[in-house]
């Protein structure tokens, strides 16, 4: 006897949907049938796509930036999550410069973790580390961490990691086999004029601060075989010269994660009264730029939100240095994406997301033995995005229109989401 069945979908399996019954047992898919078999509860999703369930794999919850924090810890977090389809997400530890604050940082996590409805994994962060890199590596993996994230930016707050460290590092990620995320852009062509307002958003981070650095960042993956993975890609003209040079290793040993607003927003919004709402780094581009980063989307290889919203009174500053830069979108992240791209952007979200970061086949797909993740999506519908479900008090996507609706959400076989009314769960920690 199966414990759920999704009957009468359209399940989507190796890149199309197929019309077949879905049937899951002790948190697992078990069979995947035209068959009608016994089950202790059906869901019928005719006329719905059922899909794998998202995973995001750069999300900041509970963020301490010292006198605030992002808007959602891990509770709000994962539920608005949920309500976008996401069942599975991966955050950050605070970043540190040794092992011994390594361990603090990811006890520290745990506990801040553990009242999240869907499972989630952690990305260890690192912060101008000197000589240690071997024992920060090699303590990450003993926790079951199996990817790093660095800056090359942010030496104001100590945050930056020069290039002979970050060599070491891709020399390390083969031999040690882990991941490098980084956060790419030239640290000397920031300019953090205190007097900057909000319309001077691009001229503080440039995107030649983003494509120099990350050319740079690519010759050192090509010349070690280091495994590189870039972080929220800001411009398609970035993604077009690194085509253009690097194109043989993009999608080989240096992967691609850019975002949904840079897609579906331009930083055109920075001239608004309400400009500060869209602050982030790097920034909102131009709208050439975000046309031709759509354009390229084939080159990406996976959808990130870096999700890090704050309240409006902690946004409606003057100058730029004295407001928080992050927005908010993980519960959207889909139907924007979705409605630009249709079944082509459901990989980059989903099976290449798990390849990459360590989580396929448990995760990712919907096949036989894999955890039954998945989402019910009606795509028959058109609207205007309303509610919101984060803690935070706008979402920069409100009144966008979109095509389709998560429905329900499940995750290891339980409904977190059902019909559009949240059930509960309680996440598990990945290793």
């Amino acid at each position: 006897m199966y414990e759920l069945a999704i009957m009468d979908g359209s399940v989507f399996i190796d890149g199309k949907f197929i019309k077949k019954n879905v049937y899951i047992k002790d948190g697992l898919i078990s069979a995947i049938t035209d068959k009608h078999l016994d089950a202790t509860e059906y869901y019928i999703a005719k006329n719905r796509l059922v899909i794998p369930g998202i995973i995001d794999p750069h999300v900041h919850f509970n963020l301490d930036l010292g006198k605030i924090h992002s808007a959602d810890d891990f509770y709000s977090g994962s539920v608005t999550a949920a309500y976008g389809g996401v069942t599975t997400f991966i955050d950050f530890l605070e970043p540190v410069s040794n092992r011994k604050d390594l361990i603090k940082a990811f006890k520290k996590r745990q506990v801040e973790a553990n009242n999240s409805v869907i499972d989630y994994k952690f990305h260890a962060t690192l912060k101008n580390p000197k000589g240690n890199l071997d024992e920060i590596t090699d303590e990450m993996k003993k926790s079951g961490i199996t990817s790093v994230k660095l800056f090359t930016t942010y030496s104001d707050s100590n945050r930056r990691t020069f290039d002979a460290e970050i060599r070491k590092l891709l020399k390390l990620s083969v031999e040690k086999d882990f991941l490098i995320l980084a956060h790419i852009e030239n640290d000397d062509l920031i300019n953090l004029n205190p007097l900057f307002k909000i319309k001077d958003l691009l001229k503080s981070r440039s995107t030649v601060s983003e494509t120099t650095e990350a050319l740079k960042l690519a010759r050192f993956a090509k010349e070690t075989g280091g495994h590189l993975y870039m972080v929220h890609l800001s411009s398609g003209l970035t993604l077009q010269n690194l085509v253009k040079d690097f194109g043989d290793i993009l999608g080989v040993n240096f992967y691609i994660e850019s975002c949904p607003h840079y897609f579906s927003l331009s930083a055109d919004l920075l001239d608004r009264d309400d400009g500060y709402l869209y602050t982030l780094a790097p920034p909102l581009r131009t709208t050439e730029e975000a046309e031709l980063l759509n354009k390229l989307i084939d080159h990406v290889n996976t959808i990130g939100t870096d999700h890090c919203p704050f309240y409006m009174e902690e946004k409606n500053k003057k100058f730029l240095k004295d407001l928080p830069l992050g927005i908010g979108s993980i519960e959207h992240s889909f139907n924007i994406m979705y409605s630009l791209f249709q079944d082509k952007i459901i990989d980059k979200m989903t099976k290449n997301v798990a390849k990459i970061h360590n989580l396929y086949p448990q995760k990712g797909v919907i096949q036989v033995g894999s955890d039954a993740d998945m989402f019910i999506y009606d795509k028959t519908v058109e609207s205007k995005i309303s509610d919101d479900h984060s803690s935070c008090d706008y979402s920069v996507y409100k009144d966008k229109l979109v095509l389709g609706k998560v429905e329900s959400t499940i995750s290891r076989g339980k409904f977190i989401v059902k019909k559009s009314k949240f059930i509960g769960g309680h996440g598990e920690f990945l290793n």
